[in-house]
């Protein structure tokens, strides 16, 4: 039987730990792989393999270019290859050491040969905020993969987060209804599983229950516990790069309830460079989390990507828009995004758009629309053409490193 592999993440070290001893209790043959980036520094990455009795191996490997995370990557195909060959092993769950994001290591595990079958982040629900407004760089809180590892504690957790199509929920004492509604409009698409004092044995919401593998349950082929079931269901990773890309993102729709509210802002007309910029700092901070595509009207042939978290804003060239694309080089572009665009399909247009999406407790949605709108161009601006749009002040190039 080919082995199944499952890969658990997430800044939220206790949570992820209750996480994998569940699957570990629940799916028998199963072993979780670990490998500690903590010992970099020494100029080793730790590996261990354990199963629900304890260690049943350990290592170690080098860095590589001084970086642990690539010393990771190195490392894990070849361990998983060895488990595979292991007949008793049935699960790998992979359980990705605190800032290491699921992305590129479901990439790395799957062009590998190997089959993953679920990405998993673990939260406690009453961290979603701290750690979303936490703008610390991960080097201070001793958490950076390498030397050059400039991400953000709010940043990386937020990709950790929406990558994942199943969320492993800590029973947190500490959390509210506040907490709870924020954690579901961050993520409206997550299968939310709970890891509390139930033991992660609770029903999962109806139409959510995934098949197990045969041969990976009891006698009748069935995994007992959702975390279990959801964790051999199935995960496809290049649909789940597509669901990232700011081109057809599937962002969250409108919500307001519990005191968290999600504002979708979608609109046609392109921004002006210059008081956008002016505007950037007070958009930043108006929510916890903000994430879409835009575009500006000096630069009317560039998709750009909004990624905001912590207080921080990264905006980022994603492109260019299909629209200002030969007719030939449509049929390059993945099925997903033609369709993504024909959604957005504007006569005049394209698929340029303004799609940006805005989460947060007490977030001011009227004083947020009113700033977005203030930095649209106005009816004589729009009136001018593009040939006119494009002379305007380059106000993003600094930023955008052209």
């Amino acid at each position: 039987m080919s082995l199944a592999v499952a890969v658990v993440g997430g800044l939220h070290a206790a949570a992820r730990a209750a996480a994998v001893d569940r699957l570990l209790a629940d799916v028998p043959g199963s072993v979780v792989l670990h490998h500690d980036l903590s010992t970099a520094p020494a100029g080793r990455v730790a590996r261990t393999v354990r199963n629900r009795d304890g260690i049943v191996s350990s290592g170690e490997t080098p860095l590589v270019n001084d970086c642990a995370c690539c010393a990771l990557r190195e490392d894990l195909v070849p361990e998983l290859r060895r488990l595979a060959d292991a007949t008793a092993t049935r699960l790998a769950v992979v359980e990705l050491w605190d800032s290491v994001e699921p992305k590129a290591m479901a990439e790395v595990i799957a062009s590998g040969g190997l089959t993953v079958t679920s990405v998993i982040t673990a939260v406690d629900p009453a961290l979603v905020l701290p750690y979303l407004g936490n703008g610390d760089d991960l080097a201070e809180a001793g958490l950076a993969a390498a030397a050059t590892d400039r991400r953000t504690v709010a940043d990386t957790f937020a990709r950790q987060l929406e990558y994942a199509p199943v969320l492993a929920v800590a029973d947190s004492p500490e959390a509210d209804d506040e907490d709870m509604e924020l954690l579901a409009q961050l993520h409206p698409t997550a299968l939310r599983v709970p890891i509390g004092a139930d033991g992660g044995h609770g029903e999962p919401p109806a139409g959510t229950r995934p098949t197990a593998r045969p041969g990976l349950g009891g006698a009748d082929g069935e995994v007992p516990g959702p975390l279990a079931r959801a964790a051999l269901a199935g995960f496809d990773v290049e649909a789940a790069a597509a669901a990232q890309h700011p081109a057809c993102a599937l962002l969250p729709q409108e919500a307001d309830d519990h005191g968290v509210s999600t504002l979708v802002w979608r609109r046609r007309r392109p921004f002006h460079p210059e008081r956008l910029y002016a505007a950037l700092e007070d958009l930043t901070c108006a929510a916890a989390r903000s994430r879409g595509r835009f575009w500006l009207a000096d630069k009317p042939d560039t998709l750009l990507h909004w990624d905001a978290a912590g207080g921080a804003l990264c905006v980022e060239s994603a492109g260019p828009w299909l629209a200002a694309l030969p007719d030939a080089a449509w049929d390059l572009a993945p099925p997903v995004r033609r369709a993504a665009a024909a959604l957005d399909w504007h006569p005049e247009h394209g698929d340029r758009c303004n799609h940006l999406v805005f989460t947060s407790p007490g977030l001011d949605r009227e004083g947020l629309t009113r700033l977005l709108e203030s930095c649209l161009l106005t009816d004589a601006e729009y009136a001018a053409g593009r040939d006119s749009w494009r002379r305007l002040p380059p106000a993003f190039d600094t930023l955008l490193e052209v």
